[in-house]
């Protein structure tokens, strides 16, 4: 199948999950993922040469790996400074305890319930301790919760839930070299001096036809990708960071962060969803359901014992709390590069693989649902809705 087919099918799948997303009322990131399972089961037996729907085609791991990179950016670009700085306490309390308990409590799973080597083990533990930026910040901003206190404070609690599973990856398994101290020290520098340059591009150059902001961005965004690759990293750390260092810069440029959102979720977003859910394998997940399910309880209940005492610490209201911890419960980007990673460096089987991927992939999707059908948090909907409000394009 040519590259215009393929592309042609993932449109049509993405097409399907947008109108499937509005009949259903819920985040059409879901429906993408559920439409990517669907699809790839079904072409197994119409097609099986196409049965990940193409998904290892080098282009769509491309433009699905971009749509990650600038969701992870557009999520870090959504922290506003002062909430931080406000809610540092409550944020790293809740991110923490939602890293460090399913991680210590996946990995005593694996080990002694599942009998998986202890390196396996490990891996399962940093695969099933993340939750999804991507995924809690598509909700956000379908919902309008991205401009509240609230949402603000959950993004940043997932940032410091994921940050913890990029530094036990790191710590546990990749090595600390000479490459990531460049790549330490370059993005330090770069740090330092980006807002003061997009500030200064963005009032003599922007709001061009030729669109000079998004080409510095990207420029940027790729660039540290491509270091934090070379390190062995993830490039959407860097991404989350550079959006967080450029949220009072884009913040005033309502039309520009406009622009950023119309070209992720409309391009590239729906191959990286679609990608995702085309990775489970149904055959596999029915064959040995048990393995899956211990997994996937795992995840659930070490989440809940992690997170929801730390909302009730911090003094949320119940809904709140509860809607809170099961959207932190979510997984997708950090759960699934770390499933990779075990398995591309032989520390983790094939079926060991599928297990992981097909639980982080779920914990995406089940959460969120129960979430946003019973735990919705609509005062705060309602309270801002006037502030979620964007202007139309001139000429829409």
């Amino acid at each position: 199948m040519n590259f215009w087919a393929l592309g042609v099918l993932w449109f049509f799948l993405a097409l399907i999950a947008d109108f499937l997303a509005i009949r259903l009322k819920i985040a059409v990131a879901l429906t993408e993922i559920f439409v990517g399972i669907l699809a790839a089961f079904t072409l197994g037996y119409l097609l099986p040469s196409y049965a990940d729907l193409g998904a290892k085609e080098g282009w769509i791991t491309f433009l699905a790996g971009t749509g990650a990179v600038l969701l992870t950016f557009l999520a870090g670009a959504e922290l506003d400074p002062k909430v931080l700085k406000q809610n540092w306490k409550e944020i790293s309390v809740i991110g923490l305890s939602g890293f460090f308990i399913p991680f210590f409590g996946c990995v005593a799973v694996a080990y002694y319930l599942l009998h998986w080597s202890l390196v396996a083990s490990w891996i399962t533990g940093i695969a099933l301790s993340t939750t999804s930026v991507a995924v809690v910040y598509a909700v956000m901003l379908e919902l309008g919760l991205n401009k509240t206190k609230f949402g603000k404070s959950l993004l940043a609690a997932c940032f410091i839930n994921d940050l913890g599973t990029v530094l036990a990856l790191g710590l546990i398994f990749a090595p600390f070299s000479r490459r990531t101290l460049i790549f330490i020290g370059v993005s330090v520098v770069t740090f330092i001096f980006l807002p003061k340059l997009a500030r200064f591009c963005f009032s003599r150059w922007g709001k061009r036809h030729s669109q000079v902001e998004l080409k510095l961005i990207l420029f940027f965004l790729f660039g540290l990708g491509a270091l934090a690759y070379w390190c062995g990293s993830e490039p959407v750390l860097p991404a989350y960071l550079m959006g967080m260092l450029l949220a009072t810069v884009i913040d005033k440029d309502i039309l520009l962060l406009h622009k950023l959102r119309a070209l992720t979720f409309s391009f590239l977003t729906p191959f990286y969803f679609l990608r995702a859910g085309s990775f489970i394998s149904l055959p596999a997940l029915l064959a040995a359901p048990v393995v899956f399910l211990i997994l996937f309880v795992a995840k659930m209940v070490t989440k809940i014992i992690g997170v929801y005492p730390a909302t009730i610490l911090m003094k949320y209201p119940k809904q709140e709390g509860i809607y809170t911890t099961l959207l932190m419960s979510t997984g997708l980007t950090f759960g699934t590069i770390a499933a990779l990673y075990g398995l591309s460096h032989n520390l983790i089987n094939q079926s060991q693989y599928t297990y992981l991927v097909a639980t982080v992939i779920v914990s995406a999707v089940i959460p969120t649902i129960i979430a946003n059908a019973f735990f919705l948090p609509k005062n705060l909907i309602n309270k801002d809705k006037e502030k979620n409000t964007f202007p139309e394009l001139p000429g829409a």
